[in-house]
């Protein structure tokens, strides 16, 4: 499927294709606070104008399955024609979830199988991004967590009809929240471009992403600068299509103990890992590559990394954590997590996600990382 994108000089385009639906009745997913704090509310209110809509916002930060179920029983009371979602990365999941499951009565099951599913009478959805960061506006993927477990559901359906981008409702956003999203577009090209999935199309949005994040992502985080998170948000955009190909690796893997058991901010938790693995990666050997084209080129790609970042693959550690630091992103586990339990990370790996890595991860391989950022 083909995505239509509005940028935020077409709001007009973006309420003619509205009015085309000329849905009977519009279920908006939202988060709370932000929703008003961003100025979304007054965005929907123009947008829309008099179609009815019922919200739904009482969930949570990295969408459960409760709270999945609970969508979907507002959803099934009436018939919505149209989904419109806007706020962070776990609104827009929690909408794409809500529309390949509101239609069917069970299925539930299918999340946990990785099994496609037959989706019928979907109804669109409009994402509206509010921060610069998840890509989930341009993925069929949707993190759900059930009893602290990670799940990434895929669903070719899932991936939202329209999109509008603009950078007006990420000037809301604290610095750390402006650094933790930034932060997840940037870990996400740069695994996606050292993915074993990797591809020639992939590898253009990814590097392009690296590079505009690269230059824009201080002024994002420390100055609130807009054009810089006009930037950010198209390389969080970009982000989102190349992880859409390849999906995402270790590093990604990783993180999502992180989350669960020491709540750390998804885009935190990623970076935590970043700088080891990309050194890690480019250490790879024919005998442990995973990537049937082979270590050199797996070597030659994360170069191209390297280069936008103008330093050498072995000076790269340092000058992430330099970038990090900038932006208030503490990435020592030591300090950053009181009482750290090394098995609680060992023993809850996202082994889809670490199957994407370029070199074998094994678990000495995950010690070492957790000792030497100790």
């Amino acid at each position: 499927m083909e995505q239509r994108v509005f940028h935020s000089h077409q709001k007009t385009d973006l309420r003619l294709k509205i009015q085309e639906i000329n849905p009977q009745k519009i279920f908006l997913v939202r988060g709370n606070d932000s929703f008003y704090a961003s100025g979304a509310d007054s965005f929907i209110k123009q947008l829309i104008g008099n179609y009815p809509v019922a919200s739904f916002y009482d969930f949570k930060t990295n969408p459960q399955l409760e709270d999945v179920k609970k969508g979907i029983e507002q959803f099934q009371k009436e018939n919505f024609e149209l989904i419109i979602a806007i706020g962070g990365g776990s609104v827009l999941d929690m909408a794409k979830l809500i529309s390949i499951f509101g239609n069917r009565n069970t299925g539930f099951e299918n999340i946990f199988s990785g099994k496609a599913m037959e989706v019928t009478n979907k109804a669109p959805i409009i994402a509206i991004p509010t921060t610069a960061g998840t890509g989930a506006e341009a993925t069929k993927f949707a993190v759900l967590y059930d009893n602290k477990i990670k799940y990434s559901v895929e669903q070719p359906e899932m991936l939202p009809e329209y999109v509008y981008i603009s950078s007006v409702f990420s000037l809301f956003a604290d610095s750390y929240l402006t650094a933790c999203t930034g932060l997840d577009a940037f870990c996400q090209a740069v695994e996606s471009v050292w993915c074993i999935n990797s591809t020639s199309e992939s590898e253009k949005y990814a590097l392009e992403a690296i590079d505009l994040i690269w230059r824009n992502i201080r002024k994002a985080v420390n100055e609130n600068d807009a054009s810089a998170k006009t930037h950010m948000q198209e390389a969080s955009y970009l982000a989102g299509k190349a992880i859409n190909i390849t999906k995402t690796t270790a590093p990604h893997a990783l993180s999502y103990a992180f989350t669960s058991f020491y709540s750390i901010p998804h885009g935190h938790a990623v970076a935590l890992s970043l700088p080891f693995f990309l050194v890690f990666n480019y250490g790879v050997t024919d005998v442990e590559c995973k990537d049937p084209r082979g270590a050199k080129n797996v070597k030659d790609r994360i170069e191209k990394i390297v280069s936008i970042l103008n330093v050498s693959v072995s000076e790269s550690e340092i000058m992430l954590r330099e970038l990090f630091n900038s932006i208030g992103i503490n990435i020592n586990i030591n300090t950053l997590v009181d009482n750290f339990d090394p098995e609680i990370i060992m023993g809850n790996v996202n082994f889809e996600r670490i199957s994407n890595n370029p070199r074998i991860v094994s678990k000495s391989v995950i010690y070492d990382f957790i000792t030497g950022s100790i």
